[in-house]
């Protein structure tokens, strides 16, 4: 793949990704929110282990292993993002896309505690300055911190701690099925999940559940920024490593915001602007070594 054609896929994902979060604020107009995500994860998987199965030999999961990592995935990265439907009921797409900056932050410390990963110094006053921008993105009224506002946006928090625990828990099964399978797979044990919760809380859809901007919703969420976002993000991590793959979550809220304030009128405060410069500060420090070893063969950086 050609630098340019990788360039233009990257960024794809980020608008792809980043207009997931005004369309999930659409459809929950018409959607409960835990229903809203099981149906969103129906279609996706739906898409991905059909494309699996045209596409790939070994698509029907064997081995505890592939088992393993299907079921941390289905319950911690598919459907913790519920997480996220309840939460954007009333915090602007663009914020809970800002707070999704802290997905690697957050993989840091589930890999310290799970996969007995080390952190530096550095790296860990990245992380305290990524949690500091959160701060700053949250707002927590301490007079008042069960305050509507402060809640919902602590569980698009609590969302990225599952994702980023999910995917932990991914590496360490060590799945040996192509990342479409998985991924298909994943998504179908999370919608279950999802619809035994969403039928727990006594969820049923409105009638404007089929409102031509209900079906939108799910359409996108479900096929492009799901199934298709996914397929582009295996090629880049296939094409690039994890690491170029993980800086898309810095575009993607810039693309939130944008067509948040745009499309939805919503407005971004200039605390959750600067939290979103500490978050990334964070990354970099925690991540410092591999952003050197990307710039070293360019300006000149050494490798550590």
């Amino acid at each position: 793949m050609t630098r340019l054609g990788g360039v233009s896929l990257f960024l794809l994902l980020a608008a792809l990704w980043g207009l997931s979060f005004p369309a999930i604020t659409v459809g929950l107009e018409y959607l409960p929110p835990i229903l809203f995500a099981a149906v969103r994860y129906d279609t996706a998987a739906l898409l991905l282990l059909g494309y699996a199965i045209v596409r790939t030999d070994d698509w029907w999961p064997r081995g505890r292993n592939n088992l393993a990592a299907i079921a941390g995935g289905g319950v911690f990265l598919v459907a913790g993002n519920g997480l996220l439907f309840v939460g954007q009921q009333t915090v602007p797409s663009g914020v809970a896309a800002i707070i999704q900056g802290l997905v690697p932050i957050f993989t840091a410390l589930w890999a310290l505690a799970l996969l007995d990963e080390r952190l530096s110094g550095v790296g860990a006053a990245g992380v305290a300055v990524g949690f500091l921008g959160i701060g700053f993105v949250v707002q927590p009224d301490p007079n008042d911190l069960l305050a509507g506002d402060t809640v919902a946006r602590l569980l698009v928090v609590g969302q990225v701690a599952s994702v980023a625990l999910g995917g932990v828990l991914v590496q360490r099964a060590g799945p040996d099925v192509p990342r479409a399978s998985l991924t298909g797979w994943s998504m179908l044990v999370g919608a279950l999940v999802l619809h035994v919760v969403s039928f727990w809380l006594g969820e049923l859809p409105g009638t404007d559940a089929t409102a031509p901007a209900a079906i939108g919703a799910i359409v996108y969420l479900g096929v492009f920024s799901t199934a298709i976002a996914f397929v582009i993000y295996f090629t880049i991590l296939e094409e690039n490593g994890a690491f170029e793959a993980a800086l898309v979550a810095y575009l993607v809220p810039v693309v939130a915001t944008v067509a948040g304030v745009v499309v939805l009128e919503e407005s971004i405060s200039g605390p959750a602007i600067v939290g979103f410069g500490l978050v990334a500060v964070g990354f970099a420090l925690l991540k410092r070594r591999a952003i050197a070893t990307m710039a070293g063969p360019t300006i000149g950086v050494g490798r550590p």
